[in-house]
């Protein structure tokens, strides 16, 4: 398993133990986080390259890993997960640059590599 996806599995453990210890606090949290992001105007996967960016300028490698996870199984290419984490870089400068690091380790740890066509 790589560094990304035991942050994903870190991540979440802890959902899962705040949904037994403190289920009022983070439902509400769950809950707002659905009805923001419930608006018809940007497709699904839109909205969690939208996170990625944030992400990766918010500097946290869990919700990098999080927000891979979940664009790249709505289609998000590993193109498009990168040029999230650029315009991010463009946003934010150089700290931003340097949580590019964690965003390519998430877009191999997690993200599946095209395959290949070999000729005969």
């Amino acid at each position: 398993m790589g560094h990304m996806q035991d942050r994903l599995a870190e991540f979440q453990q802890l959902i899962g133990t705040l949904q037994k210890e403190y289920p009022q606090e983070i439902q509400g949290f769950l809950s707002f986080m659905k009805k923001a992001e419930s608006g018809p105007a940007l497709s699904a996967k839109e909205k969690e390259l939208i996170s990625v960016a944030l992400a990766v300028a918010a500097q946290c490698e869990w919700c990098i890993a999080f927000h891979v996870s979940a664009a790249a199984s709505l289609g998000a290419t590993r193109g498009e997960l990168m040029e999230a984490g650029f315009v991010a870089v463009v946003m934010h400068g150089g700290p931003a640059l340097t949580y590019l690091k964690p965003l390519v380790d998430a877009v191999n740890d997690i993200v599946p590599q095209p395959s290949v066509a070999r000729t005969a």
